[in-house]
């Protein structure tokens, strides 16, 4: 059970980061608000009635009031961000009691966890622009998308940008193997397979490899190919709340957790080299993805077959022209070498990133 409580607040508050404050004598109740703080990533500041710190009950993001606590904090400045919190579903009186401390929303337990866990971790996080989320998959076999997709992500974090690269193909060898990390230290897929609900974004990006200024969500080298789809979806979402860019790196095959992801994005991007075979293969995996994916654009890739350019794969493709991708011998064939691809910021694949970023970015209006 919980509900909203209209009231018109005469001090507000929106947009502080800090801990949490509970205020309870309920040591049961206590017990289980450390706990769905823990499960936000949140560590808060407990007192049994108003804080003695001055500004202590003004500063603080969030104000967990037990209703045990209810009567000593009705004189309290009004403010955003309270909520009442029970346990008694049978109480009618617990929405006056509401009212008078000025509480945004009255929470009864166990029914209420999830989304005070959410709130809570909205309010330590900062909830604000979401990433700009790009996925990269290509037409056919070998059209360079992982490739693709690490310069975008090298670019995006050179350019100062917090940068998350995700690896959603188990079987294309590990991105972390491509940007020459595959020993560094952080969790991979495999970790998160139990995952549901919310997670939080700081706590994954800190738990992650980090490698050439970004953080890399890859495979390890077991046996697990797939994580569940609801996992995906808790993993990726905490991405996004971080705010910045996120590059996923995608396979052709549609399964439950490509659509997970494919549902997230902002933009996807079709590696099509410019040849007949590629152009068929292309065309199935764009009106399979254009089913879940809105916008859906194509990276063309030279050389050219004879009647063919950029414009005209597009044509035939239906789709919009994101741009041609250069020829690069490491976007072909990567040679092994732990230069990153588009890392060094001046080759013909770091201007096609440099660029693609700034309009993107411009159109979502995160420029």
């Amino acid at each position: 059970m919980s509900g909203a409580v209209t009231h018109d607040p005469s001090s507000t508050t929106e947009g502080r980061q800090g801990r949490p404050l509970i205020v309870t004598e309920d040591a049961v109740l206590l017990d289980d608000l450390l706990r769905l703080c823990a499960a936000a990533g949140a560590t808060p500041e407990v007192h049994h009635g108003m804080p003695e710190r001055r500004g202590g009950w003004e500063a603080a993001p969030l104000v967990l009031v037990g209703d045990d606590a209810a009567r000593r904090v009705r004189g309290a400045v009004r403010r955003r961000g309270v909520v009442l919190v029970g346990r008694d579903q049978d109480d009618s009186g617990v929405w006056k009691r509401a009212v008078q401390i000025g509480a945004d929303h009255v929470l009864m337990l166990p029914d209420g966890e999830q989304w005070l866990v959410d709130r809570i971790a909205d309010v330590v996080e900062g909830v604000g622009r979401p990433a700009l989320t790009v996925g990269v998959m290509g037409g056919r076999g070998g059209a360079g998308a992982s490739t693709l997709a690490c310069a975008l992500a090298v670019t995006s974090a050179h350019e100062g940008l917090r940068t998350l690269l995700v690896d959603a193909d188990p079987l294309g060898g590990g991105l972390d193997v491509l940007l020459g990390g595959e020993t560094a230290e952080g969790l991979r897929w495999p970790a998160f397979a139990a995952s549901r609900g919310r997670l939080g974004g700081g706590a994954l990006e800190e738990s992650l490899p980090e490698l050439h200024a970004l953080r890399v969500l890859s495979w390890d080298r077991g046996d697990r190919v797939a994580v569940p789809a609801q996992a995906v979806r808790a993993v990726l979402a905490a991405a996004r709340r971080r705010g910045g860019t996120v590059v996923v790196d995608l396979p052709r095959r549609i399964d439950d957790g490509v659509a997970e992801v494919l549902a997230q994005l902002d933009l996807g991007l079709l590696v099509v080299p410019a040849e007949l075979r590629a152009l068929a293969a292309a065309g199935r995996v764009a009106s399979a993805v254009g089913m879940v994916l809105r916008d859906l654009r194509v990276a063309v890739r030279g050389p050219y077959a004879p009647g063919l350019d950029d414009r005209e794969v597009a044509r035939l493709l239906r789709l919009p022209l994101a741009g041609e991708v250069p020829v690069e011998a490491g976007l072909l064939r990567p040679d092994g070498s732990r230069t990153p691809p588009g890392a060094g910021g001046r080759g013909p694949l770091a201007r096609f990133c440099k660029q693609f970023w700034e309009r993107a970015l411009t159109e979502a209006g995160a420029a």
